[in-house]
């Protein structure tokens, strides 16, 4: 389980990200490991396409980051990590927010050799919702080192202004290339860029400002990792503002985010989305 200490509300409002070891269990950590081949290769458990297929078996290039989103709508083992109580609370306490909900999460697989995904702001990507936050939980599969491509933070970058999406975020020749102008920007101009180093099962917070990025896999094993991208339990579609994805999931003459696909993870009342439980239990079973 995740529990978060004043250690980390403090870390966390001082660099925009933070590190609790022991998110998931060595026999979790081998579940989730399993179903990587089967999901990129479009063997879906409940049935169900996820909502971005970003690699596919047989048509990519082997030496391309892979990505899925929202694979907890199509495997119930990811559904099992990203769609728990402890990581909305998480969130939740992090970013000061009364609950949680999903966004969206993704599946990454980097390979030896993968490319780098370029160095971001998460809350680029969030005018389609109201308020335009995000919090994320990256939990690593894999023990990380900087040689193998792991996550990076830029340290304090939580406290820039957010930035517009950036020109190329798959396999980019220059990883930092959006970054430096909106260093530049902020005033930034001795940023420290941290590699995170951890041990498989490590939950990994960071703020939706906070900026971001993996370079290349150096190393002989790949790294993967599974995270959720938790938004506020108030949030709401944008009026106006239109997710190309994400939007066809908003109601016709209402912005209220439909719990059936962005339910709330956790709530300091006490409230959850009633049919969460049942559904990762499933996803247990399954792996039974």
């Amino acid at each position: 389980m995740i529990a978060i200490t004043q250690k980390h509300l403090d870390d966390f409002a001082r660099d925009g990200f933070v590190a609790v070891e022991g998110a998931l269990t060595p026999e979790e950590i081998a579940r989730a490991q399993a179903r990587f081949e089967p999901l990129f290769s479009g063997t879906f458990e409940t049935g169900l396409y996820p909502d971005e297929w970003n690699w596919r078996l047989g048509r990519d290039r082997e030496d391309l980051t892979r990505q899925i989103c929202n694979g907890w709508k199509s495997d119930l083992t990811i559904a099992s990590i990203v769609l728990r109580a402890d990581v909305g609370e998480a969130c939740a306490r992090l970013r000061g927010w009364p609950g949680a909900r999903i966004g969206q999460d993704n599946v990454i697989w980097k390979p030896p050799g993968g490319k780098p995904l370029g160095f971001h702001q998460d809350d680029s990507y969030n005018r389609w919702i109201q308020p335009s936050e995000m919090m994320t939980c990256w939990i690593t599969l894999d023990d990380t080192k900087a040689f193998q491509g792991t996550i990076e933070h830029v340290r304090g970058s939580h406290l820039w202004p957010v930035s517009p999406p950036i020109k190329q975020f798959h396999a980019p020749d220059d990883a930092l290339a959006d970054l430096k102008p909106a260093a530049e920007a902020a005033g930034a101009k001795d940023y420290e860029i941290v590699p995170v180093e951890v041990p498989a099962g490590t939950a990994v917070f960071h703020h939706g400002r906070t900026w971001h990025g993996s370079r290349d896999n150096k190393g002989s094993n790949p790294r993967r990792s599974v995270i959720a991208h938790c938004i506020s339990s108030t949030a709401k579609f944008h009026p106006r503002e239109v997710s190309y994805i994400y939007s066809r999931y908003k109601k016709a003459h209402s912005t209220e985010m439909d719990e059936s696909y962005f339910p709330v993870l956790w709530q300091g009342d006490g409230y959850r989305t009633q049919w969460l439980d049942d559904y990762m239990r499933r996803g247990r079973a399954a792996a039974a």
